[in-house]
């Protein structure tokens, strides 16, 4: 059994657009497309009759309640993608505790049910951002999703386990680490768990990782955004580099999304972690 999973934020709130010159002071003044792309991604799982763990961003429960209402209702886990998608290096321990708390609270109030998974904005636990694992495991998060054990100019950790494992913080906090989906090749770690990656690389480099991690007995990580499915967005000012990042094959996303889900058992975090084991633990200095 994999784990899919869902990245839920606006196609304005992602750290391209914040390195364009989005503020999020102006969210509020952006045409919001997150309510249309959330029904088309319920729809495609509907058809397949596949669960996920939606990463919810804060600001968008506070302002976009029906919309995470209506992904519990459809029988989907809700985790938390904290308050503001700031990257964690540009917060404090204290910062970062008050967002897991404030994100948690609507998160549960809205579902109904204990949120226990956390991923990082831009999967911002890196080494110098470690101690967000102790402030994660005091308090009590069950999982965490947000270290990529890959070499990027963003985030990455790139001797990280490429599986499940158990992480321990700098300060000794223990938690259930969730990598996203990795392909070993040339003495590296490549990203090919979603994203950009699933929009770029040929899936059957996709579909042969996720082979690979059945014959290892690992579930693999697969993450997407509902912006991705939404190839009629606005263009947003961002530099090229981003821009390419950020658009690339937009279209791509939903029969690449359908194709995967039509040949390989995906499931919720949890629902995963009720099956799989977690042998190996691995300590995060500072």
């Amino acid at each position: 059994m994999h784990m899919l999973s869902f990245d839920v934020e606006e196609y304005f709130q992602t750290q391209a657009a914040a390195e364009g010159g989005v503020r999020v002071e102006d969210w509020a003044t952006y045409e919001r497309r997150l309510p249309a792309s959330i029904e088309k991604v319920l729809a495609i799982l509907a058809d397949q009759d596949v669960t996920a763990t939606f990463f919810v961003l804060g600001w968008v429960a506070r302002h976009e309640r029906a919309v995470v209402a209506q992904i519990a209702a459809a029988g989907h886990e809700i985790a938390s993608h904290g308050m503001t998608h700031r990257m964690l290096g540009e917060l404090t321990a204290d910062e970062f505790r008050a967002e897991l708390r404030d994100s948690r609270k609507l998160l549960e109030d809205i579902s109904g049910k204990p949120v226990v998974g956390f991923r990082a904005p831009t999967f911002s636990i890196t080494r110098r951002t470690a101690w967000a694992l102790d402030v994660l495991a005091e308090e009590l998060f069950r999982y965490d999703s947000s270290i990529f054990p890959i070499r990027h100019d963003r985030y990455g950790i790139p001797d990280a386990p490429r599986w499940i494992h158990r992480a321990i913080g700098p300060a000794g906090g223990e938690i259930v680490e969730i990598p996203p989906l990795t392909a070993r090749a040339f003495g590296v770690n490549l990203p090919v768990g979603g994203g950009g990656y699933l929009r770029l690389l040929p899936t059957s480099l996709i579909r042969r990782a996720i082979r690979r991690a059945e014959r290892a007995g690992q579930p693999a990580m697969i993450y997407l955004h509902p912006w991705e499915l939404d190839p009629d967005q606005p263009v947003l000012p961002m530099t090229r580099t981003s821009r390419f990042r950020h658009r690339v094959n937009l279209s791509r996303t939903e029969p690449r999304l359908r194709d995967l889900l039509s040949r390989h058992h995906f499931s919720t975090v949890a629902a995963a972690l009720a099956h799989a084991t977690c042998p190996t633990t691995h300590e995060y200095a500072a």
